[in-house]
């Protein structure tokens, strides 16, 4: 494999999900009334995918998501989501370290709204970015997979894809890529080193 393309919330942060929680107990809602929204309500789902691919402003995807979940204040309500993320060192290490060891690297990532990344590490860290909401369009969708590849410079066939929810990882999968369901560092960065080739955990 000659290319590494990785998710952003949740692989090169800590779970997302963990801060999604965060968010419900201090709006005082239940813990997974986030989560069990886009679940099973696909009005909700559909409103995340117009704001991932630069559809619908954040703002407006804000108030409209805190009318869904009864929240009373939609101001700054993306950034109240994702304040328990911090990143992942392990995980941001082992992709600076694969880049310098020759791997083609890339992010691929869903946005909302204007995205949370620290743009300034990007020339460190990746070949070629693809964020949704500045392309139109989101995964699992194939052409974003396949666009991911294009910008890093190798083929689909040639590049393994990280991300921590399975629907996006059977994407990368469908277009010829080698998923990485990510649980963390621990077991994500062996099964890294193994497809890659090199050594990524320093």
């Amino acid at each position: 494999m000659r290319g590494l393309l990785v998710d952003f919330g949740g692989v090169l942060t800590s779970n997302v999900f963990d801060s999604f929680k965060e968010f419900c107990r201090r709006e005082g809602l239940a813990e997974d009334a986030f989560v069990t929204l886009f679940r099973s309500n696909p009005e909700a789902r559909a409103e995340l995918r117009r704001v991932e691919t630069g559809e619908v402003e954040e703002a407006e995807f804000s108030r409209r998501l805190a009318t869904m979940l009864a929240v009373a204040d939609s101001e700054g309500l993306v950034d109240r989501l994702f304040a328990g993320m911090r990143p992942d060192q392990p995980m941001l290490d082992a992709v600076r370290r694969a880049k310098a060891a020759g791997v083609r690297t890339g992010l691929v990532s869903n946005s909302l709204g204007e995205g949370r990344y620290d743009r300034s590490t990007f020339p460190e860290l990746f070949d070629g970015v693809v964020i949704s909401g500045e392309v139109g369009m989101h995964k699992p969708q194939p052409e974003i997979y396949a666009l991911g590849a294009d910008r890093v410079g190798v083929s689909p066939l040639e590049c393994v894809f990280v991300d921590d929810l399975r629907e996006n990882c059977e994407g990368a999968e469908a277009v010829g890529m080698t998923a990485v369901l990510h649980r963390g560092a621990e077991g994500t960065v062996p099964r890294l080193e193994e497809l890659l080739g090199v050594d990524l955990s320093g």
